[in-house]
């Protein structure tokens, strides 16, 4: 499994986006329509009181403020799917446009690791979404079965597994946002609470276990000519007494409570 560091986050809320649609709907029916997100699905809701989702909104822009992006931050929806390999639920995968400051339609997302430039909105539990990419931490660890805004009654933590999995993709020993790997690097991961069981046998080396703050523990960093355990051991005091194969193994993390991910990577 690759875990690739690229990510486009982009903020939006619902009630700041105006929507058009290339099909012909009349204006009016948008006057009032409201546009949210159920998981990563959008749900636009009209004046008469229909609803369409994802499906039905290819070709639609959504006119966003982000000024940052050219086109005056538009992103079309050019085409939508339903994701073959989510974990935990229904993932729908968007292929999103916008233009280039030439004038030139291009993907808003990176390319994945199948090579394709697809993301979706996730609620940002504001009452609004945020476009996030498959190429980033946020979409992967979604699509891995850890979905931020679902709360199981007696089910395991997925907020918090989804902070941990977006802090074990990046190699953010710290929590602090860092990155310390490589787009393309292998890894095997598992959790504590059998949505990505943990096996006898998993392959690689044992690297670290994930909570919600960063790492618990560090057996060895991911891409050393990036960090080191010493430089690690420094920058994050906290870790000092848990770096290096004897303190760190997959063992020992596991009995760490505030340890809820645990992964391998290549050498």
């Amino acid at each position: 499994m690759a875990a690739k560091s690229s990510l486009m986050l982009y903020t939006l809320r619902a009630l700041g986006l105006a929507v058009s649609f290339a099909a012909a709907l009349p204006a009016a029916a948008f006057a009032q329509s409201r546009l949210g997100v159920d998981g990563t699905e959008f749900v636009l809701t009209l004046d008469d009181g229909r609803t369409l989702r994802s499906a039905a909104l290819k070709g639609a822009t959504l006119k966003t403020t982000i000024k940052a992006m050219a086109g005056g931050g538009d992103v079309t929806i050019q085409s939508v799917e339903e994701d073959t390999l989510a974990v935990g639920g229904r993932v729908w995968l968007h292929q999103f446009v916008t233009l280039t400051p030439d004038g030139k339609a291009a993907d808003l997302c990176l390319p994945d690791a199948e090579g394709r430039s697809l993301g979706f909105p996730v609620p940002d539990g504001h009452g609004g979404f945020n476009l996030t990419c498959t190429s980033g931490a946020i979409g992967k660890c979604i699509r891995w079965g850890y979905r931020p805004w679902e709360v199981v009654p007696g089910g395991p933590p997925l907020k918090a597994l989804h902070q941990a999995c977006v802090h074990m993709v990046r190699a953010d020993y710290g929590g602090d946002g860092g990155t310390s790997t490589r787009d393309g690097t292998l890894i095997y991961f598992c959790d504590r609470f059998g949505i990505r069981p943990c096996t006898v046998d998993a392959p690689l080396r044992f690297e670290a276990g994930w909570g919600e703050r960063g790492a618990t523990c560090v057996a060895r960093p991911r891409v050393p000519d990036l960090v080191s355990l010493d430089a690690i051991g420094r920058r994050h005091p906290r870790l000092r007494g848990n770096l290096g194969p004897a303190a760190c193994t997959h063992e020992n993390a596991m009995r760490d409570t505030a340890a809820l991910l645990f992964n391998h990577s290549h050498d």
